[in-house]
Order: structure tokens, then sequence, then C-alpha cells
């Protein structure tokens, strides 16, 4: 980066300070990951120089030659990938990706039903304080009293509000979701299935988790997180549906696609389809399930009792000790996560009784079964040391020496 170094010293110093936290600590954020050298290379090409608005063919800027052959290709991988009819690769994110959709199919005031954000929803699947929630009648189901979904009591809801969309997904539920049954309670209640991916699209690819291709009538994703893509989102749907969704991205919700983040999208969709990828997706969850074995054995209370994905929510309630007081701890110590509220938490959304963990950004790096043992360790050492200073120096530098015999995707230069 010689070019920023000289030309902008401060924001290269910000950008090696951040490299060398990303190297030298242990990240649990559920949505985070690393990505490839090669997704870095695209997402920093002179495609970013490139405005493109339309589609691959029918585009309203002259010199899309080679910006239309990239996006083709991405569309073409995720087409593969997924199995899906069609696919729209230009939303921004996530959240643009689901705006998207209900632009497409709903009119102000039209209801929708989703996962409570308390209970690990989204924001965008109708919470208040989100646009799906104020321009829509958002109505949301929650999980029993074990953290389980019952499905009964979904379709009891389903039925009670009919909804125009019903949504599935989540971004703090440790489960696997029965796609199946949701689309028996969409069709019963007159619904459009939505599913939200984003958190899981990774081990979909993967073959570890069920896909909801076969269900749904549309799915949106993010391309980061377990799919270790750039920062950007997808709509996968069926080709009944692609007028409708690509007409709601553009020109609905957004003018030109980022073209690099396009391109760096193309790449991660490829690597995604390679067996390296699938034995990756495997032990993102063996590692999930190996930390939430290591915090269980030390009297930790796990949401759901355990994982079936890349995630674990844990209820601090029984270790005195809140949410947010524990991850500005842990984060002090090296292990980088976030506080996350539990089903039925009765202390407030910025300080709530839960942390939330994530196993691939650490799989990416080469982390197995032991070294979740040893994260499951740190983090209950730290927890027990909340106010310790000196615990929670001796745990990073603990972390500092482990993490240089594992080096993060993409930061290999950083190892001494």
């Amino acid at each position: 980066m010689h070019y920023l170094r000289e030309q902008d010293p401060e924001i290269y110093e910000y950008i090696v300070q951040e490299e060398q936290r990303q190297h030298e600590k242990i990240r649990l954020i559920a949505s985070e990951n690393y990505t490839s050298r090669a997704v870095m290379e695209a997402t920093g090409s002179a495609l970013t120089n490139k405005y493109s608005e339309g589609y691959p063919g029918k585009r309203y800027y002259e010199g899309q030659q080679l910006i239309d052959k990239v996006e083709a290709k991405a569309i073409e991988r995720a087409k593969t990938l997924f199995g899906a009819e069609h696919a729209n690769v230009q939303p921004y994110s996530g959240s643009p990706a689901n705006l998207a959709v209900y632009l497409a199919f709903l009119k102000p005031g039209d209801t929708i039903l989703g996962m409570a954000l308390p209970h690990g929803g989204h924001l965008t699947h109708g919470a208040k304080v989100s646009i799906s929630g104020k321009f829509f009648h958002a109505e949301s189901y929650e999980l029993d009293r074990s953290g389980i979904l019952n499905y009964d009591k979904v379709r009891e809801q389903a039925l009670a509000c009919r909804p125009k969309i019903l949504i599935a997904g989540f971004s703090a539920y440790p489960r696997i979701l029965d796609f199946e049954r949701f689309r028996r309670i969409a069709d019963e209640a007159g619904a459009l299935l939505l599913v939200d991916m984003a958190h899981f699209a990774g081990l979909v690819a993967g073959g570890v988790y069920p896909s909801p291709l076969p269900y749904a009538d549309v799915v949106t994703t993010t391309t980061h997180k377990t799919l270790r893509g750039p920062r950007g989102a997808m709509i996968l749907c069926k080709e009944q549906h692609a007028a409708a969704i690509d007409k709601a991205v553009f020109p609905g919700c957004q003018g030109g696609p980022h073209n690099h983040t396009t391109a760096g999208i193309a790449v991660a969709l490829k690597e995604a389809a390679s067996p390296a990828f699938k034995a990756y997706a495997a032990q993102v969850v063996n590692n999930a399930q190996a930390l939430a074995a290591a915090l269980v054995s030390r009297g930790y209370n796990l949401v759901t009792g355990g994982t079936d994905n890349h995630l674990i929510l844990v209820d601090l309630n029984n270790k005195g000790v809140s949410g947010r007081t524990a991850a500005k701890a842990l984060d002090a110590a090296g292990l980088v996560l976030n506080c996350n509220a539990v089903p039925f938490d009765t202390r407030k959304p910025f300080d709530p009784s839960g942390i939330r963990l994530g196993a691939a950004a650490v799989t990416s790096r080469g982390f197995r079964e032991a070294q979740m043992e040893q994260v499951g360790k740190w983090i209950d050492t730290v927890i027990q040391h909340c106010d310790d200073t000196a615990v929670q120096a001796k745990v990073a530098d603990e972390i500092k020496e482990l993490c240089q015999d594992f080096p993060a995707p993409g930061l290999e230069h950083l190892v001494r």
C-alpha cells in the first residue's frame, strides 16, 4: 500500500493497525470472517471506477463490455452454487436486499411476519426501529422458553395475521430451520416465503446446512459471514419472481451497482464451489460445537443448549455479569465478540444478558477442536475476572502467541 502510505499516511496507519488487530486477536463475531487475498484484490480493483446502472446487456451507460462479463459470471456462479433459477448480485448489503424484496411484493401497511429481534431475528425482519417495522405492519413470532422455535405457534400466528410475507431467518439462532415446515405454513396462510440466509449461506454452500432454495419463493443473503466474500448481498428467487426482484433492486432501491464488489462476489462464489470450502464449512460446525461443549463443561448456559450451525448464544445470568461487561473484558483480552439479547431478556438492549459467538473467522485461520477448547477456557477465565486487567493482559499475550501459528487469510504477511 505504498501509494496510500504516501498520499494519506493517517488512513494508511489506521488500516495497518486494523490488519494487526485482526491478526493478533481471536475474532468470534458471528457475522465476520476473513476474505481471501484474491477477493481483496478484486474489491480493490479498477472496477470501482465504473458506473453501470442497469443489468448485463441493458445498461444506461456505455463502456460496459467487461462489466457485463463480470456480473454475468457472478450470476452464473450464484445460480450454480445454490441451485437458483434467478440471481441478482447487485444489492449493496443484506438490509437493502430485504428492502428490495418488500418493495417487490408489498405496499406500505401490508403485514409481514418474522422472528422477533430479541429472540434472534434481524432488524429488517420487522423491528419497530427499522424501516421494515415503520413502513409495514410487522408481526413477530418468538421462541419458547427453552429457546427453541415452536412451529405450531408460528402457524397459529400466521393464520391469525395472514402476512403477505413470512420470513424465515435469523441473526442469533443456533439451530437448523425447518424450511419445509415454513413452506407449509406460508402456503396455508397464503404468504410468500422469504428466507434470509445471510448467516448460514456458506454452510448451505458447503453442504452442512439444509438449502432453503427448494422451499422459498425468495432467498436473500449477504456475501460475507460464512460465505467468505466481500461486504455485499444477493437475492435468489424462482424465475417467476425475477422481473419483480430486478426492478425492485434497480431502479427501486438503488442506482449503479458496486462493480468491484460484484467481482469480489464472483471470486468468492468460485472459492465456495471448491472441495476445500466444503471441508471448511464442516469444520465451522465442528468448531462451534466444540466451543459450545467447552463452555457447557464450565457451567455456561447456552440458549437451546448448544448449536447446529456456526454461532452460539450464551445467557450469562447465572454468571452474575452482563453481556456488555463481559464483551468489553473479552475484547481487552483479545477475544472479540458482541453482547446480545437472549430470549425473554429482562435487561436493556444496549446492555443485554448474553453474548454471541461465531466460529467462521477462526476456522478460516485453521483453528480446530483443540484450539476451540482453549478458546472456551480463555473465555471462562476472563469472565471470572472481568475487573482484572492483569488477567486480561496475560490472556491477550497468550492469544497473540497462538495467532502466530494460524495466519489469517489475506494477512499472512503479518506473521513474524
